[in-house]
């Protein structure tokens, strides 16, 4: 699937907005995901990283990948399936990607975002940089559009009112990234008799 970035447009932000964004932004690195400790998590985990596979073939990075799409895409208040489909569509899962219009890396940030809300070394190639810009510019987008995720998915693209690039994004993510563990039923709890 050919990657379908688009640009983030500059809209002026007041300065608590801008204040409370570069904050979020501030890098910082994953050292531990809870969630990801339970059985559920590990079961998220090895299901997402089999998923993954084609595109990352190694498991470390996977597993790194993982782990912290989880954890900045919960930390922004997002599901963390949303935002694979959301990658799969901007940039195919590759970290080196660069728009026609300069946006940057998994989630396709664009530069002005680091002049505006962060600091100067920021590498938006990064892996968490990165993913923890493009998670808090969805939240961002997300609050004005008073939870609407259709409006946020084309603002984040740069193609808001038109259905196109929010339409990728949900299907893949219901095709390739939602995640439906098995659960034991009270049927299928019980024993067979003899």
């Amino acid at each position: 699937m050919a990657a379908h970035a688009g640009g983030q447009i500059y809209e002026p932000m007041s300065a608590s907005v801008r204040a409370a964004l570069g904050k979020s932004v501030a890098d910082s690195p994953v050292t531990h995901v809870s969630f990801l400790d339970n059985p559920h998590g590990q079961a998220w985990l090895a299901e997402m990283s089999q998923r993954l596979s084609k595109r990352m073939p190694d498991p470390g990075q996977r597993v790194d990948f993982l782990n912290t799409v989880y954890y900045e895409a919960t930390r922004a208040g997002l599901d963390p399936e949303m935002i694979l489909g959301l990658i799969e569509v901007e940039s195919g899962f590759k970290k080196y990607a660069i728009s026609s219009v300069s946006a940057r890396g998994y989630m396709q940030v664009m530069p002005f975002w680091v002049k505006t809300v962060g600091t100067p070394n920021q590498d938006l190639f990064h892996l968490r940089t990165n993913l923890r810009y493009g998670c808090n510019i969805l939240r961002l987008y997300l609050d004005i559009e008073k939870g609407n995720l259709y409006r946020a998915l084309g603002r984040y693209n740069g193609s808001l009112g038109k259905p196109e690039y929010p339409a990728m994004v949900l299907s893949a993510w219901q095709k390739h990234w939602t995640f439906r563990p098995f659960t034991k039923t009270a049927q299928n709890a019980i024993p067979p008799r003899s």
